[in-house]
């Protein structure tokens, strides 16, 4: 257990799998209490079955204001304390259609988990942060925030919020020890894969420069750092994790 890590105690939602289970992993290895946050209450316990740390899991809606308040309080009636968020809950919606295509109660659904739960996750967070004078935000954005990926309307429009939220956030608390930052990353070997045609990743994966998907434990790591308390002088800023794709 490293020491600049020890005692404190990370929320990671999307934990049950994917991005938020290899950074969970990544983080108990450090000696980090670990809070899941998922909707999957399955995925959650097999989750908790491959730590060997019994992390607190708690099924929740990051959607849903009244289910984040929920895991907050549960979370701070057992621990006391957040020092960490990663928030890498998000869905993709329909992929591989025109704009005028896609279904308007699919945007909504993808808007509300992926850009006001990154919105409602701070906002339950934040205060506690700021009685201890001390924080680290990552949120998951993506590529396609920044460029815009075709076919994919709602997904890419919600990732370019979450990296705006990230920017804003990181200038209302640059003063007050709390980082606030995100992650783009370009396409990632995990489940959410699934939910789309095979077209659409083809037309993703061609644009990466290094002709790969990145790995999770890439990601694990970049996240890990900009987490970590050396990172302590940057914020309200989007990490590239592309394989060299961003322009910017």
């Amino acid at each position: 257990m490293t020491r600049e890590w020890k005692d404190q105690v990370a929320i990671i939602t999307g934990g049950a799998s994917g991005i938020g289970f290899a950074v969970a992993s990544k983080l108990h290895s450090l000696g980090v209490q670990t809070v899941l946050l998922d909707l999957d209450s399955d995925g959650l316990e097999k989750a908790k079955l491959k730590l060997d740390c019994q992390p607190l899991i708690i099924p929740t809606d990051v959607s849903e204001a009244s289910s984040v308040n929920a895991a907050i309080r549960a979370t701070m009636a057992k621990l006391s304390r957040i020092d960490i968020l990663f928030n890498s809950a998000g869905i993709a919606g329909q992929t591989n259609l025109k704009g005028h295509e896609v279904d308007a109660d699919d945007f909504d659904r993808v808007y509300r988990i992926n850009l006001k739960g990154s919105f409602l996750m701070c906002k339950a967070v934040i205060p506690h942060m700021l009685m201890r004078n001390y924080g680290r935000i990552l949120l998951v954005a993506s590529i396609s925030g920044k460029e815009g990926n075709a076919g994919m309307t709602a997904y890419s429009t919600s990732k370019a919020g979450v990296i705006g939220l990230t920017k804003t956030l990181g200038k209302d608390y640059a003063d007050t020890g709390i980082t606030v930052n995100a992650l783009a990353p370009a396409v990632i070997r995990t489940p959410i894969l699934g939910t789309m045609p095979q077209e659409q990743i083809d037309y993703m994966t061609e644009k990466i420069p290094m002709s790969r998907c990145g790995t999770l434990s890439e990601v694990a790591s970049m996240a890990t750092f900009i987490l970590s308390p050396e990172a302590s002088f940057t914020t309200g800023f989007c990490f590239d994790l592309s394989g060299g794709r961003a322009t910017y």
